[in-house]
C-alpha cells in the first residue's frame, strides 16, 4: 500500500483508549506514531512503542505528523481543531464537532484556509444494525416509512464523577449521543421540516441531561430519537415502519463491547451481530409474515479507510464537513426546542 500517514492521538481517556487507538493501530496505512496524555506510563502500558507527549503543541510542531486525532473533553475540541490545522495538519475530531454551530463553522472555515481535510468520527455509520436498517429502507422493503424509532438507552442510576455528567459545556447525553442518532437519521431522512426536544435531567443528583426525545417532522414520516439513563429493561434499538411492514431490532451493535473487553478489530467474528432482527411483512392476503434478518457486517476501521484515502488518494472523505454542520445545527435546535418547549423550524 502506498504512503503510510503518521497519527497523533490527542486524549487517552475512554474514547482514545478504548476507540480511536486501536482502530488507528489496525487500519492499513495508519500509523499511530504519537499519543498526547499526561500519564505516560498507562498509554505505555498498551502501546509500548508509542511516544507519548504531555503538550498538544509538540504533536503540532511535529514534522512527522500527517493526520491528528482529537478524543479530548468536548469543550476543548474546536481550540484544538483551529490549532491543529494551523500547524498544517489533517484532523478528525471525535463527535460532537464541536459544542457550538459557530465553533463548527470557523473549523471548516480554517480548513478551507490551510488546504488541510477536517472531518468528525461518526462510528456508527459503520453498525451492523445501521447498515443493516440502510439497505432495507434502500431496498424499499418496508415501502414508504411512517414511523423511525432509534433508541440508545442505558442503565446507569448513579450520577459518575466525569466530565460527561458535569455542568460544563458539550457535557449531557445530547451532545454524547444525540450526535450518533442525529447523523444515523439525516443519512436516512436527509432534512426534517421541523424538530420538537424533551431534554431532561433524570437521575438524583443528575448534573447534565441524561434523558432526550426528539422527535424530526418530515412531510409523512415521524422519526423519533431517545435516550435514557434509567431504561433497564427494553433493549429496543429500530423499531422502523412502513407501508409494507416492519422492522424490529434488539441490542446494541456489538463492537463497542468488544473493544471494551480489550478485543482488537480485525479478531475472528469482528463486526457480527449476535442478535438478529425481525422483519414483519405483509402478504397478498394481508397476513403478516415474519422472519428473522441477520445483521450485515459493521466495522468501525471503515471510516479510519476512508479518511486515509481522501488525505492520500483524494476520495470523498468519510464524513463531509457540511455534514458535521447539519449534525451541529440540530443539536443546537433540539437545545432551543426543549428551552422554548415548541416546535422549531428546521428546513
Amino acid at each position: 500500500m502506498a504512503a503510510s500517514l503518521n497519527v497523533a492521538l490527542l486524549g487517552y481517556g475512554f474514547v482514545g483508549k478504548v476507540f480511536h487507538a486501536p482502530l488507528l493501530s489496525r487500519t492499513p496505512g495508519l500509523i499511530l506514531h504519537t499519543v498526547v496524555s499526561r500519564d505516560a506510563g498507562k498509554v505505555h502500558t498498551d502501546l509500548p512503542q508509542v511516544r507519548v507527549v504531555a503538550d498538544a503543541d509538540e504533536a503540532f510542531a511535529d514534522p512527522a505528523i500527517d493526520l491528528v486525532v482529537i478524543a479530548t473533553p468536548n469543550e476543548t475540541h474546536a481550540p484544538l481543531a483551529m490549532a491543529a490545522l494551523m500547524r498544517g495538519k489533517h484532523v478528525v475530531v471525535d463527535k460532537p464537532f464541536t459544542v457550538t454551530l459557530e465553533e463548527a463553522e470557523r473549523v471548516i472555515a480554517q480548513a478551507r484556509a490551510s488546504g488541510r481535510l477536517v472531518s468528525v468520527f461518526q462510528n456508527r455509520r459503520w453498525d451492523a444494525d445501521f447498515l443493516t436498517v440502510r439497505q432495507l429502507l434502500g431496498d424499499g422493503a418496508l415501502g414508504e416509512i411512517a414511523e423511525f424509532h432509534s433508541h440508545f438507552d442505558r442503565y446507569r442510576p448513579q450520577v459518575a464523577q466525569r466530565w460527561r455528567e458535569s455542568d460544563v459545556p458539550g457535557a449531557g447525553l445530547w451532545y454524547d449521543l444525540g450526535p450518533h442518532l442525529v447523523d444515523q437519521a439525516l443519512q436516512l431522512f436527509g432534512t426534517p421540516l421541523a424538530v420538537q426536544a424533551d431534554l431532561a435531567r433524570q437521575r438524583t443528583g443528575a448534573r447534565a441531561t441524561d434523558y432526550f426525545h426528539v422527535q424530526l417532522r418530515y412531510p409523512r414520516a415521524r422519526v423519533h430519537l431517545h435516550a435514557g439513563s434509567l431504561v433497564a429493561g427494553n433493549g429496543l434499538r429500530f423499531a422502523v415502519h412502513g407501508e409494507r411492514g416492519s422492522y424490529l431490532k434488539h441490542g446494541l451493535d456489538a463492537q463497542e463491547e468488544r473493544l471494551r473487553a480489550g478485543g482488537m478489530p480485525g479478531d475472528a467474528g469482528w463486526g457480527r451481530d449476535p442478535q438478529p432482527g425481525q422483519l414483519i411483512l405483509a402478504g397478498e392476503d394481508g397476513t403478516l409474515i415474519a422472519q428473522t434478518v441477520d445483521s450485515l457486517p459493521g466495522d468501525y476501521r471503515h471510516y479510519y479507510s476512508a479518511m486515509r484515502a481522501a488525505i492520500v488518494d483524494g476520495m470523498p472523505l468519510p464524513i463531509a464537513p457540511e455534514e458535521a454542520l447539519s449534525v451541529m445545527r440540530l443539536i443546537e435546535v433540539g437545545i432551543r426546542s426543549a428551552d422554548e418547549h415548541r416546535e422549531i423550524p428546521f428546513a
